[in-house]
């Protein structure tokens, strides 16, 4: 064989070799070297102990073995994770699901699916101090009661008070900012909040008192906490993606939930104004709403339910009939069997 015979043999052999490998689309980059994907992620807010399990996730290697090199960036709530995702400045998002519902079905942001439930259950609550005497959802006539403003915990009030035999005419409702809601709390400003009840922890830390919470799940039982979300374009262009990433996502959040305080501290290596103490118990808080209520897997979104939380949803007037479960959920991700 000639020398020039030779070197167009080799070109040939190597062209294939590449070829081939161009063919996985990444898909096949599971573990050890190779190109990785990059995708960038956003938090539902900001680096607290509910979004840990993602750092978790990139610090156990779980995305790396994945063939996945994970940007976190921290959210600031539903809006802006929206916004982020509909410009593709980040290819998966958390956030609170109910509140993606409602933008879906009002037609303000329709081009996003989620994946994979974070948690199984609202984690909106009411929150007081044992002092006020406020221990059931009635207490709270003439009461002030503190929320996010356009929050989803301001949105769903009155669905909860009426499941709950409470009129909400007879509660007034304060808007403000999220981070300010503890404070207002602590200094008897008023006299509960409508907000996550994973800030528990926080709140008996900066009132020093007994913390009471009264769960919006209590009442309406078929509404979701926190998912994962992408765009349906990413899952049709690259699934396999979508599949390895939720895989790792998800093997994060088991690992966090049965190590708490592993977990905490590497939220706090990583993101150092994070707290481990304050981390630690929203990951015990969140704990009870991670396992689905039917025995699926973790992350597992059932769509029966998913079904009658647009149902609920849609009967507190929060938005119109229309909406169908396969508009804000692909179910293909994470079975039950």
């Amino acid at each position: 064989m000639t020398s020039a015979a030779l070197l167009a043999a080799l070109l040939a052999v190597t062209a294939a070799g590449c070829s081939s490998s161009d063919d996985d689309g990444g898909g096949g980059a599971s573990s050890g070297g190779g190109a990785k994907d990059k995708v960038s992620y956003v938090t539902a807010f900001g680096a607290v102990g509910r979004d840990s399990f993602v750092w978790v996730a990139k610090e156990k290697g779980y995305f790396a073995e994945a063939g996945i090199e994970i940007d976190i960036q921290k959210g600031a709530g539903n809006v802006q994770n929206l916004t982020l995702l509909k410009s593709d400045k980040v290819q998966f998002a958390a956030l609170d699901f109910t509140g993606a519902e409602i933008q879906a079905g009002l037609g303000k942001f329709p081009d996003w699916r989620a994946i994979a439930a974070v948690h199984q259950h609202t984690l909106v609550s009411i929150m007081t101090t044992k002092d006020t005497g406020i221990s059931n959802p009635t207490d709270l006539v003439g009461k002030t009661v503190a929320t996010g403003s356009g929050s989803v915990s301001e949105l769903l009030f009155p669905a909860y008070a009426k499941s709950a035999g409470l009129d909400p005419t007879k509660v007034k409702i304060q808007g403000a900012q999220p981070t300010a809601l503890n404070g207002l709390m602590a200094q008897r400003k008023v006299d509960a909040l409508s907000t996550f009840l994973l800030s528990k922890t926080a709140l008996a830390n900066v009132s020093k008192k007994e913390v009471v919470v009264m769960p919006y799940s209590d009442y309406l039982s078929d509404l979701f906490g926190n998912a994962i979300i992408t765009k349906p374009s990413l899952i049709s262009s690259d699934r396999d993606l979508v599949q390895r990433f939720i895989g790792a996502a998800m093997k994060g959040l088991q690992y966090t939930i049965d190590n708490p305080d592993e977990a905490a501290a590497i939220l706090n290596k990583a993101e150092p104004t994070a707290l481990a103490p304050a981390a630690k118990g929203e990951i015990n808080a969140m704990k009870p709403y991670v396992t689905p209520p039917n025995a699926g897997p973790i992350g597992y979104m059932d769509q029966e339910r998913v079904t009658r939380s647009i149902a609920a949803v849609q009967a507190a007037g929060l938005m119109p009939a229309g909406l169908t479960p396969d508009k804000v959920a692909d179910f293909s991700f994470i079975k039950k069997s």
